[in-house]
């Protein structure tokens, strides 16, 4: 039965919104319209059209700016400064799809290199995969839907999408403004529903393909529940690891660190969370760290002062709060932070040497923690780096080329930033996890190109 969903800013907790929730019955009448549609080849819209409609909602993103960043700030808590940034992001993302259609080609197959294929021309297209059932978080609630909606509609696959019940308003604003662009609304709904018609749609034998953005845990158990023929695609978490060589510039390396750690309060999947200094720095650094860390304004995230936003729900307030009490139990050097600030927000923290079985040395945190680690080699902090079950992003920071293609060649990552933080992102690169971090890859390019497939065509000369 449907209910109706409200939606808190996360800081005041105060109603923002409000949605209608689907269940099964619902949902199976929009996957089977999906499917439908996908089955009937001939009633697909042609790429000139997919462009035309892309086009009109970059329009109209940058028409509704402010309203989507302030929507973004009071249902997600991200600073309205960083929130005008994902809007940014999304209106460039949109457009890199327009971009991106023209370069789904197929390539011919040369066919006489035997006498078998002599006779014959062969070539391939490339095709949509079917229907795509998108799952979201929360932290990026314009952006991750951009990610994973716009290249369903560029390439041609209806697509189903699941915010994040958080924050489902920048998720709706998105998919009504492609109707208004034009795209008929059977070709993409929006759904927010419990996690057991989630499951159930989300493992149906009419999926063709599924975007997932969320824990490793329920990633890798859907997974392993999709139904025979199902393509995927896995985002999850890690904990993003820093290297810090001797000739390291410190100065020049602090407020990327700062920004990479906590912005967002730390709540984005490759955050800075584990620094390896050298042992004569890893003090000093931490302070450094901690002296912008309390210079931090921790509040609304719609006020346009604010650095740092609320955590997304009270349960993390108590769950970051429970790991740093943990670790400062366990030996922990607390430098900076280390306490709730209310019932929705939690101090930017320094930790300095927190133990190696510790949750904030072991797990994503997801929250405004920063663990610096002192370390007596390059060698050491990359092994310890490579420690975990996760491998997302990595840094190092030198002034060697030796050093830094070392860390490029030895960390397990799957992008590794030399003198930059571990959250740096484009939306043209690719953007995956490695092992417990996810499966596949993500990005605008890479995406559209997992949501397609090839068909070949061989032709016999008569």
């Amino acid at each position: 039965m449907s209910k109706t969903l409200e939606v808190v800013n996360p800081y005041s907790l105060a109603p923002v919104g409000h949605v209608t929730t689907s269940d099964w019955k619902g949902v199976n009448a929009l996957l089977e319209t999906a499917h439908t549609l996908f089955r009937q080849s001939n009633s697909r819209i042609p790429a000139y059209q997919r462009i035309t409609i892309l086009k009109k909602v970059a329009h109209l993103m940058e028409e509704r700016f402010e309203e989507l960043a302030l929507q973004i700030a009071s249902e997600g808590g991200k600073p309205l400064v960083d929130a005008r940034v994902e809007v940014k992001r999304a209106i460039d993302g949109v457009e890199l799809c327009v971009h991106e259609i023209g370069q789904l080609t197929g390539r011919e197959i040369p066919m006489e290199l035997t006498e078998a294929g002599s006779g014959r021309i062969a070539f391939t297209q490339r095709e949509p995969i079917g229907v795509v059932v998108a799952a979201s978080a929360f932290n990026h609630p314009l952006n991750l839907i951009v990610h994973q909606v716009a290249p369903a509609v560029a390439t041609g696959c209806p697509v189903i999408v699941k915010p994040a019940p958080d924050t489902p308003l920048s998720c709706l604003a998105f998919v009504s403004m492609l109707y208004e662009a034009g795209l008929p609304q059977d070709w993409c709904r929006a759904v927010i529903c419990d996690n057991a018609v989630a499951e159930q749609m989300i493992t149906d034998t009419r999926v063709g393909f599924l975007s997932f953005i969320g824990s490793a845990r329920v990633g890798w158990m859907l997974r392993s529940k999709l139904a025979p023929g199902t393509r995927c695609a896995l985002e999850h978490g890690g904990a993003a690891p820093v290297i810090v060589a001797q000739d390291a510039d410190i100065n020049a390396m602090i407020p990327l660190l700062a920004k990479g750690g906590f912005y967002h309060s730390g709540q984005v999947c490759v955050s800075v969370q584990r620094v390896f200094a050298p042992k004569a720095k890893a003090k000093e650094i931490a302070q450094k760290l901690a002296d912008v860390a309390t210079a931090l304004k921790v509040g609304d995230a719609t006020d346009p002062t604010t650095d740092c936003g609320p955590l997304i729900r009270p349960a993390e307030v108590d769950r970051v709060e429970a790991w740093v009490d943990e670790a400062i139990a366990g030996g922990a050097k607390l430098i900076a932070g280390g306490k709730r600030l209310g019932a929705t927000t939690y101090a930017p923290t320094v930790l300095l040497d927190p133990p190696s079985d510790a949750r904030v040395s072991q797990s994503e945190i997801f929250g405004p923690v920063i663990c610096v680690y002192t370390t007596d080699s390059t060698a050491e902090a990359i092994e310890t780096a490579n420690s975990l079950p996760f491998a997302f992003q990595a840094a190092v920071f030198t002034k060697s080329l030796e050093t830094a293609m070392q860390a490029v060649h030895e960390l397990d990552a799957t992008a590794v930033m030399v003198n930059d933080h571990t959250a740096f992102r484009v939306d043209w690169m690719p953007f995956a996890g490695r092992r417990h971090s996810g499966y596949n890859t993500g990005g605008i390019g890479y995406t559209m190109h997992d949501m397609t497939q090839d068909k070949m065509a061989v032709i016999k000369l008569v």
